[in-house]
């Protein structure tokens, strides 16, 4: 993620996994503040992780180590290779983001260790499912939506309303399009909440609340701002939905 993930989902011995090195291979501008980083992980043909999943970054940015590790979801989906993708956005005083946005190059060597984290998708997917993510809490559910296409994976409906400001933020829109195209039962509905367009606009929360009301099975996944998703799960649940039925994933 581009944002510090919150562990609310960590399982502590997890904290035990070996670390690995990378190589950073590309950096791409994927919007005015927002990078992708593309990692190979060395000494390894094939990094196995499950869509959903996030390694925890050991970055040269403080001499304490519970100071220098930052986690961030996994955008990519696995393909049986060695490399995976980050998406990262510049926060306004983060020493980690700024580290990968803006100092580390092409070549450098990055120290890290994972996957880890329980927010994947389940066995089966016999229910409509709606993704519900700000910024880059994207992440994720691009890896989940690659993956799904490529595994020909069956599903109901799924619906990925992806909340951010404006055009300018928008992540992986022409991608995410074409995969709606490619897919019946995908359904990728950005919205805007300052700037009008020809899409939605507005919070995320007015969006996923008219298309669930008839669908009392619905399965909820949301991924963002601690705020957006304090909100969406009030709302779920004042809407009938058991906490069972909404997962997610914090961003600090």
């Amino acid at each position: 993620m581009g944002f510090v993930l919150m562990t609310i989902f960590i399982q502590y011995n997890d904290m035990n996994l070996e670390w690995l090195q990378g190589i950073v291979t590309d950096r791409i501008d994927e919007a005015y503040n927002t990078k992708r980083i593309f990692i190979e992980v060395q000494g390894i043909e094939q990094f196995d992780f499950k869509p959903g999943q996030f390694v925890t970054l050991d970055l040269p940015i403080h001499e304490k180590k519970n100071k220098r590790w930052r986690s961030y979801s996994i955008a990519s989906a696995p393909n049986g290779g060695n490399t995976f993708e980050l998406i990262i956005v510049l926060l306004e005083g983060g020493l980690g983001s700024n580290f990968l946005c803006n100092e580390i190059k092409i070549g450098d060597t990055i120290t890290f260790r994972g996957p880890t984290g329980v927010f994947v998708l389940p066995e089966t997917m016999d229910q409509n499912y709606y993704m519900i993510c700000t910024g880059t809490g994207i992440a994720p559910f691009r890896s989940m939506i690659h993956h799904i296409q490529q595994q020909q994976i069956p599903t109901k409906n799924i619906y990925l309303i992806f909340g951010t400001r404006t055009q300018h933020d928008l992540l992986y829109f022409d991608e995410l399009n074409a995969l709606q195209n490619q897919m019946p039962q995908f359904h990728f509905i950005p919205t805007l909440s300052r700037e009008e367009w020809t899409g939605e606009h507005g919070y995320v929360h007015a969006i996923y609340q008219r298309l669930c009301k008839e669908d009392p099975d619905a399965q909820f996944l949301l991924c963002g701002w601690k705020k957006m998703i304090d909100e969406a799960r009030n709302n779920l649940l004042t809407m009938g939905y058991d906490k069972k039925q909404i997962h997610f994933e914090l961003y600090g």
